[in-house]
């Protein structure tokens, strides 16, 4: 397999250019009882005129 060097920004503007998603799971416990759990979902993605705003009316909130 041969290497390839790929720069921050070409490799940030790939991602962002066909999205990402992020997932996780944190637990936090003491003696083994579940005390905290946290749970992360997200996309990333870059935003242009074909992707409609989240936000009613266009503007964020």
């Amino acid at each position: 397999m041969a290497r390839r060097e790929v720069s921050l920004v070409d490799l940030l503007d790939r991602l962002l250019g066909t999205g990402v998603v992020v997932t996780g799971s944190l637990t936090l416990g003491i003696a083994d009882v579940d005390l905290v759990r946290i749970d992360l979902r997200a996309m990333i993605a870059s935003v242009n005129e074909r992707v409609p705003s989240p936000w009613e009316g266009g503007e964020p909130l």
